[in-house]
């Protein structure tokens, strides 16, 4: 009988790769996470109960086949563990890297439940991709045979990437329009180097370009150019995503210092670049030296927190409203920025900024402080979270040179920028669009991730890419969509 290979959690601990140090990742960009060793993955793999309901795959946006790739990783077939792995992913190495695995398929893995300690999924996916594209396995998408159709798709982010790559693979032409100089949305501009370094997004952009999607970037779409985008082609795809940043209406607000995360993350991303960046190398949107304030609960808030340090703040808070429990983003990136010497403030409101006059020309207010405002639970919201209330008399002034305002994001109003009023929104300001194929009250224009479900998770944008492209390849006759390499 055939040694098994699988059911080794008992024997076997749960170990993630090498975190690097905290004194030494926060004086650098690079990923704080090391690669797996061969024999590392197989063993972690190993651990994998291969359940025979996996609520790993049931709760991954996308479905993955995750109990099969890590049977394979541990059998050392890694090439069939990555053609099973990107056969439902388009960015796998992106999703091992970056999803909230504690929320999602780690975080359902039956084995969690049963106090052995989750399998290391998103390290394992990460893992196998990379391995991938070093032994060459990765290749540029080739169509067996090209098509006559084309499609336009507004937005280079996850959702319109995963699209394209889907299109192609069943021989479409495609146009992908961007408003940056670089196509990978919020992948690129958004998330830090040590969460996702960008060569990773780049050779994505290179191979989707390398297998024929066209793109056509720094294109500011607005109703002319929507009205050719959709004249040209058979079908279109918005996928801009959400990039009105929420606001705070409080005193001092627009005073010189208090900036949005969207600007100061992409910022610190273009430098990562090499590029010229005025706003930072003015200081303005460059934390070093400074007392650092960001607002906000989130992954956005963590990603701007942790860039402060790496910038050299002199110190870094965040406030946030709730307790530590009920807070949005992952537990995993609080842990890492405590660990690289964010305080959290929990329980605590921002309730206006002090100010004084600034020395420079303009003769402006500049923020010196945030007025705390602490903060308790109390009865639970219509979601069934607890509604923090406001305590009397505590407020307190938190000394701030430079506070960041990451309270999430909003859509732009698409109706009225690209001149087309019939594109119907939530109240929201979402696009009402068909649920799996996109559809909406424009004939043959498709809406897909942030910008039809507001902000939330690459993982998902890629979701719903997949299935719009295969709702545009059933609308044009093709029955089937090649997935796989």
């Amino acid at each position: 009988m055939a040694k098994q290979p699988m059911l080794k959690f008992v024997t076997i601990e749960r170990n993630m790769p090498q975190k690097r140090e905290a004194d030494v990742r926060r004086e650098d960009f690079h990923e704080i996470y090391a690669e797996y060793a061969d024999a590392k993955a197989k063993e972690q793999s190993a651990r994998c109960s291969q359940c025979g309901v996996p609520y790993c795959q049931s709760h991954c946006p996308l479905h993955n086949n995750i109990p099969d790739w890590l049977r394979l990783t541990a059998e050392g077939r890694l090439k069939e563990a990555y053609e099973v792995s990107q056969a439902t992913n388009t960015f796998p190495e992106i999703c091992g890297r970056i999803c909230p695995q504690d929320r999602l398929c780690e975080g359902n893995c039956v084995i969690e439940q049963s106090g052995h300690g989750t399998v290391t999924i998103g390290s394992v996916e990460k893992y196998i991709t990379d391995t991938a594209w070093e032994e060459g396995w990765v290749q540029p998408v080739r169509p067996a045979q090209e098509r006559t159709e084309s499609v336009g798709i507004i937005g280079a982010g996850p959702g319109g990437l995963a699209a394209a790559e889907l299109l192609r693979r069943a021989g479409v032409q495609v146009t992908v329009y961007d408003r940056y100089d670089r196509g990978g949305g919020l992948m690129t501009y958004g998330i830090p180097g040590f969460k996702l370094e960008k060569d990773v997004v780049m050779r994505r952009m290179d191979q989707l370009e390398q297998g024929g999607v066209v793109f056509e970037l720094d294109c500011h779409v607005d109703a002319s150019i929507f009205a050719t985008i959709r004249g040209d082609h058979d079908a279109v795809i918005i996928a801009t995503g959400v990039y009105k940043s929420r606001d705070l209406d409080l005193h001092g607000s627009e005073a010189a210092g208090v900036e949005k995360a969207i600007d100061y993350l992409t910022a610190s991303n273009r430098k990562s670049f090499g590029d010229v960046v005025p706003d930072f190398d003015s200081g303005r949107l460059n934390a070093a030296g400074k007392r650092v304030v960001v607002i906000g609960g989130g992954d956005t808030a963590m990603d701007c927190v942790r860039t402060a340090i790496r910038q050299g703040a002199e110190s870094v808070k965040c406030l946030y409203r709730r307790d530590r429990a009920n807070m949005p983003g992952s537990q995993r990136e609080v842990q890492n920025a405590e660990e690289e010497g964010v305080v959290f403030e929990w329980l605590s409101a921002p309730n206006g900024f002090v100010t004084e006059l600034a020395e420079a020309a303009d003769g402006g207010a500049k923020v010196t402080g945030v007025i705390v405002q602490k903060m308790r639970l109390g009865a639970p919201d219509a979601t069934g979270r607890q509604a923090p209330e406001l305590i009397e008399g505590s407020e307190y002034v938190e000394g701030a040179d430079l506070v960041i305002k990451a309270l999430g994001f909003e859509p732009e109003d698409l109706p009225e920028m690209f001149g087309e009023p019939a594109l119907s929104v939530t109240r929201w300001g979402t696009i009402k669009a068909e649920f799996t194929t996109g559809k909406t009250a424009l004939p043959n224009v498709y809406a897909v991730g942030d910008i039809v479900r507001g902000a939330s998770l690459v993982v998902w944008a890629i979701r719903d890419g997949r299935d719009c492209a295969e709702a545009i390849l059933a609308d044009m006759g093709v029955t089937s969509a090649i997935a796989a390499e």
